[in-house]
């Protein structure tokens, strides 16, 4: 058996886990080429012009699936992560997005995770997501869960490590886990905050964080976090989570700001995002009470590299020149203001 996985959306959080899970069952997983403009213009054609960019992505990825042969598609519906924390519209109702939208003969595996329900609970949904293939074995299920976590904690510890999010993914996937031992640290240390999705596809974000590396400069993402530092951001920016993927905007956002080993703050969003314009708004306006500068790029399929480019790099060499300026000013003041050398005496006192 095989299903279809799109290299969109979800898959930047979860492929690992279904990954483990799906192989445990001895179900091949097969996924959707890299991201082509291609891809993009094809999906683009089938949504309303206001349907999101990963959205038009996600549905160059189905089709792209369809090309190839795949006739099993997974494409979950992720309506809550916890009570009362629910994704965007869009994400909810994706399956139903798919169905309308590709008049094509294929079977689509669309299961529900909503833990805002009781009868909606994780194994209801890895259920769901295998009885079309005729598992319905629930103690099979289960320990193949067991499995995907495996594959996914691995490839979240090497997220945390910094290892290179297609590097790690690989890795994962093989039932491994390598860290590098030794890293170079950068003179400039940029915060990039967005959703897997923006960031990680290569086409979406015009290669941003290798952009950056070839400045010599240092990305940190939300995947490098724990989520008791992304708890502490939200604490930064006085607020608390409202989305499902919330965690890795304004709960990253909220601790890279309060680092001050952190030179600055960039942020990649999707034109159209409702809940995405929310978190910059809140984020950009703590940016300047926590004085951290910031740099907010949206994307859209118009997108143009030249323009997205020019103005990464201009943010950059602002930082630049605002860390040699504070650092001419220390040695200044340190010039001008010697530390005296403090002298101790020993006085002798006989009896």
């Amino acid at each position: 058996m095989r299903v279809g996985i799109p290299r969109a959306l979800g898959y930047y959080n979860y492929y690992p886990f279904w990954f483990g899970f799906f192989e445990a069952l001895g179900i091949e997983t097969v996924l959707s080429d890299p991201t082509t403009k291609q891809m993009i213009s094809a999906g683009s054609a089938l949504v309303v012009s206001e349907t999101c960019l990963p959205v038009k992505v996600f549905v160059g990825h189905i089709l792209n699936l369809l090309d190839k042969g795949v006739t099993t598609v997974y494409v979950p519906s992720i309506q809550s992560i916890d009570h009362k924390i629910y994704n965007c519209s869009k994400i909810r109702g994706l399956p139903d997005l798919i169905r309308n939208v590709i008049k094509k003969d294929f079977l689509l595996i669309e299961p529900t995770l909503d833990k805002s329900q009781k009868d909606q609970g994780f194994y209801e949904y890895l259920k769901e997501s295998v009885e079309p293939l005729g598992i319905t074995d629930i103690e099979k299920i289960k320990d193949a869960s067991k499995k995907g976590w495996e594959y996914q904690n691995n490839f979240n510890l090497m997220m945390r490590a910094g290892v290179e999010f297609s590097q790690a993914i690989k890795i994962a996937v093989q039932g491994q886990v390598k860290i590098p031992t030794e890293q170079k640290t950068a003179p400039l240390k940029v915060a990039i905050v967005a959703h897997g999705y923006n960031l990680y596809d290569h086409q979406v974000s015009m290669r941003a964080i290798q952009k950056l590396k070839k400045m010599d400069i240092d990305a940190f993402t939300a995947n490098m976090l724990t989520k008791e530092q992304m708890d502490e951001g939200f604490k930064t920016l006085e607020t608390q989570v409202y989305w499902a993927n919330e965690l890795e905007m304004t709960g990253a956002a909220g601790y890279y700001m309060n680092d001050d080993s952190i030179d600055g703050v960039i942020t990649i969003t999707a034109f159209g995002c409702g809940p995405d314009s929310i978190m910059v708004e809140r984020i950009s306006r703590f940016s300047k009470k926590l004085q951290k500068p910031i740099l907010n790029l949206t994307v859209d399929e118009h997108t143009g590299e030249a323009g997205f480019i020019t103005r990464l790099e201009a943010f950059c060499d602002m930082l630049t020149r605002k860390k040699r300026t504070e650092a001419a000013k220390k040695a200044k003041e340190a010039k001008e203001n010697p530390v005296k050398e403090k002298r101790s005496f020993k006085i002798k006192v006989e009896i």
